[in-house]
């Protein structure tokens, strides 16, 4: 099986922690050179300290905000100048928990432009990089919402899916081009995120963190939440060339949770 990533260029969205960093240091491992964006520069600096550098990799990082798309797009454009990317990996933090009938007007505006608009204007700036080498792939971090939406996430159930009906859009339109589009959907993964969502949950309904945990295990038939590091192997796989005629599906990532194929 070829996973070999050697001179490949990949840009990581979200990844000075959590799912996105796990992520790009998966796909460094597999020999690729790493572009790594977020808004956080120190917490950049710690994750690029941490990559690969065993097969003379080159890598570096972008510091973007995806709550400002215009600025995003900037900084794409600027960069694509000088570095021809073959792989993509959109991945940003969720929407706040709450209700959808809870939900504001601005919220979903909000969710809709960090999460559609800013995956848009990446994929469109890459695009045509890889189509020129033949060889690329968009992998989107949505989550297993796309397929049951989950209770106390109304503007990320509804954003996900907007994503979700994106990508296999784009996976038909690129398929021609050797461009793959898939996404990988986690399940509770250990991350900073769920934690915040737990304490969230946990301050409303003054039930104990611990038992929050409890009660979401035991809704995972494996018993336990995934560690980031899983939902990076997804992700790397779809980015090599072993996975090049795999496109346009969702892969859960979930510990068996989802109650549907």
């Amino acid at each position: 099986m070829n996973l070999n990533l050697k001179d490949k260029n990949a840009l990581v969205g979200g990844s000075s922690q959590g799912i996105g960093k796990a992520i790009a240091i998966e796909l460094a491992l597999l020999g690729a050179n790493v572009t790594l964006v977020a808004r956080n520069e120190e917490a950049l600096k710690q994750t690029l300290s941490e990559l690969d550098i065993k097969q003379n990799q080159q890598h570096d990082y972008l510091i973007a905000d995806f709550s400002k798309p215009e600025e995003l797009k900037k900084l794409i454009n600027a960069k694509i100048k000088t570095t021809t990317y073959n792989i993509l990996v959109n991945n940003t933090g969720g929407p706040a928990g709450g209700n959808v009938v809870d939900a504001t007007e601005v919220q979903f505006l909000q969710a809709f432009q960090s999460h559609l608009i800013c995956n848009h204007i990446l994929a469109t700036a890459l695009i045509p990089g890889m189509k020129q080498n033949g060889y690329g792939r968009i992998i989107n971090v949505i989550s297993t919402s796309v397929k049951i939406p989950l209770k106390g996430l109304g503007v990320s159930n509804t954003i996900r899916a907007a994503v979700a009906n994106w990508s296999k859009t784009m996976a038909n339109e690129l398929a021609p081009f050797s461009i793959t589009v898939n996404n990988v959907l986690p399940g509770a993964t250990k991350t900073q995120r769920l934690t915040q969502l737990n304490k969230a949950k946990s301050e409303k309904t003054g039930i104990a963190i611990a038992d929050l945990e409890k009660e979401t295990m035991k809704e995972i038939p494996m018993g336990r939440f995934a560690d980031p590091s899983e939902i990076a192997a997804a992700a790397a796989f779809l980015a090599s060339p072993a996975a090049g005629y795999i496109t346009g599906i969702n892969v859960p990532v979930d510990g068996g949770r989802t109650g549907s194929l």
